[in-house]
């Protein structure tokens, strides 16, 4: 090139970038790194937070749904209450609204009195305690003969004959309806335990449970 100095041998120098832009480049690569970074930890905690609100949208309706048909008691009475009305929720008298004639049919002496003591203990009026009538008397097989007039065959036998078990009903062409009559068989033993009793009384009379509003589809 006519100057002073050549360049000689097969080496040439190389051109280095400067240090400061290479500085530059990584400053920029770091940052858009950390940037998208910090935007997919914020896309996931949108997505924990909204998805537990869907959750329980979605489980919302189900539970009110579930809420809405559970089955609650008729809203008069129960056997409990039905010491104090007389009538329990379904229209049967109560133990005390009842007269029980305990007539003893077998040739066990003192049967009838005790039988008609324990009926008082458990609440029941007690009219006339003996011995049946000649048309009953030694003719009884089975436990005990329930006698009321049509009226009872609804209301005080079934009653009755909660207090105990094998007994027959029947009615006859009397006018009172809370009168009725125990004819002790031979097959009788004893009125049932008391507890069971009460229990079968309880059946008799609690009211069913009914739905308080129409199902609906969850």
């Amino acid at each position: 090139m006519g100057g002073q100095y050549r360049i000689t041998g097969d080496k040439y120098p190389r051109l280095r970038r400067p240090k400061r832009r290479r500085r530059l480049v990584l400053a920029v690569v770091a940052s858009m790194t950390a940037l998208g970074l910090v935007g997919w930890g914020t896309l996931q905690l949108i997505d924990v937070f909204t998805g537990d609100e869907d959750q329980a949208a979605a489980a919302g309706p189900k539970a009110d749904c579930a809420s809405r048909v559970s089955p609650s008691p008729k809203a008069s009475g129960s056997a409990g209450k039905s010491g104090k009305t007389g009538v329990s929720a379904k229209g049967f008298p109560a133990p005390g609204k009842i007269t029980v004639n305990v007539l003893n049919a077998t040739p066990r002496a003192g049967l009838a009195k005790e039988t008609a003591d324990e009926l008082k203990k458990r609440g029941f009026r007690i009219g006339n305690v003996g011995n049946a009538t000649e048309e009953y008397d030694k003719k009884v097989k089975g436990a005990a003969i329930l006698l009321g007039a049509k009226a009872a065959e609804d209301a005080a036998l079934p009653v009755l004959n909660t207090q105990l078990t094998g007994a027959q009903l029947k009615t006859d062409g009397r006018k009172k309806a809370t009168e009725v009559d125990l004819v002790i068989g031979t097959g009788f033993k004893s009125l049932s335990k008391q507890k069971d009793a009460d229990k079968a009384l309880a059946d008799l009379t609690s009211p069913e449970p009914t739905p308080t509003a129409a199902a609906e589809t969850c």
